[in-house]
C-alpha cells in the first residue's frame, strides 16, 4: 500500500474503501502478533517502522520510513515509530464462530470511541463474550477505539451492523439494562443469552424492546445522578455474569487501572 493511502486510513470512508486499518505502537503490535498465532486473518499485516525499530522481530514484512513520514502516517501526536497496516475482516458482520455457552453484548448506537474500546477490553478480560454493534455505532476500527481497547479488539468476536430486529431471531432470552428493572444481582440475570445496552444519551428506543421481550435489569445505586457511564455499566454487568467463576485463577495477569 502506498504511503499516501496509509494516511487516509485515519478516516472511516477510506478504511472501508481500502479495506485496511491502523494499529499503532509497541503494545498494540505485540497484541496483534499474539492474536495472529491463533487467527490466520491477523497474519496478513504489514509493518512500517522508523530506524529504531528496523530490527523488530515480528512475523510480517517491514518497510522502514523516516521520522517525518511516520509522523504523517500515525494518528497519535507523538508516534512511537512502529505501526501495522492490517486488512479489515473480510466480513466483519460474521467475525468469529459462536461457541456453546457464549454470551452476547449488544451495543445500540454507541458513539464514544473510548467507551467502545474500554468495553472490548472488559469483554476480552472475562472471555466467552461477543460484541454486537448496531448500525450507527462508532467504527470499531477507528484508531481511537483500537488504542482504547489496548489490543482487546484482536481477541473479541465482533459483529457490526446488527439490527435490533435481528436479535429476536438469534436469541430467545434477551436482557436489557434499564432503570426500574430487577437488580443485576438477581439469579435470573445470568440466564440470558444476549445483554442489550443503549446509546450513551438516548438509551434504547422503547418501542424496540417490546417485540424483543427483553427482561429489564438495573444496577442498584444511590440515585444521586441519572445514569452510569456506558462502559462502567457493561463492566459491572460483565463482572456479575462471571461472579461465579471470579475466584478461579485466571492467569498471571491482573487488571490494570489505566
Amino acid at each position: 500500500m502506498k504511503l499516501d493511502d496509509i494516511k487516509k486510513l485515519h478516516q472511516k470512508k477510506y478504511r472501508q474503501a481500502l479495506g485496511h486499518f491502523l494499529v499503532e505502537g509497541e503494545h498494540l503490535v505485540l497484541e496483534l502478533e499474539k492474536a495472529a498465532r491463533h487467527n490466520s486473518h491477523w497474519q496478513q499485516a504489514r509493518l512500517y517502522v522508523t530506524e529504531q525499530y528496523q530490527d523488530w522481530p515480528g512475523p510480517w514484512p517491514k518497510q522502514v520510513v523516516s521520522e517525518r513520514q511516520m509522523a504523517q502516517l500515525a494518528d497519535t501526536k507523538t508516534p512511537q515509530g512502529i505501526l501495522a497496516v492490517v486488512p479489515l475482516p473480510a466480513n466483519s458482520s460474521k467475525m468469529g464462530v459462536e461457541t456453546k455457552g457464549e454470551k452476547a453484548v449488544y451495543l445500540h448506537e454507541v458513539q464514544d470511541p473510548g467507551n467502545l474500546g474500554t468495553i472490548l477490553r472488559t469483554l476480552a478480560w472475562f472471555g466467552g463474550m461477543r460484541c454486537l454493534l448496531s448500525p450507527g455505532s462508532v467504527d470499531p476500527y477507528n484508531p481511537k477505539v483500537v488504542r482504547a481497547s489496548m489490543g482487546a479488539i484482536f481477541h473479541v468476536a465482533l459483529e457490526t451492523e446488527v439490527t435490533l430486529a435481528a436479535l429476536a431471531g438469534r436469541y430467545s432470552r434477551i436482557a436489557c439494562l434499564d432503570i426500574g428493572g430487577e437488580p443485576v444481582t438477581s439469579p435470573t440475570f445470568q440466564a440470558h443469552d444476549c445483554y442489550l445496552f443503549g446509546n450513551e444519551a438516548r438509551g434504547v428506543p422503547q418501542a424496540a424492546l417490546t417485540p424483543l421481550k427483553a427482561t429489564r435489569y438495573t444496577i442498584p445505586g444511590a440515585a444521586a445522578i441519572e445514569s452510569l457511564n456506558l462502559a462502567s455499566a457493561v463492566n459491572m454487568a460483565a463482572y456479575e455474569l462471571n461472579r461465579s467463576v471470579a475466584s478461579a485463577p485466571a492467569g498471571s495477569a491482573h487488571p490494570a487501572a489505566e
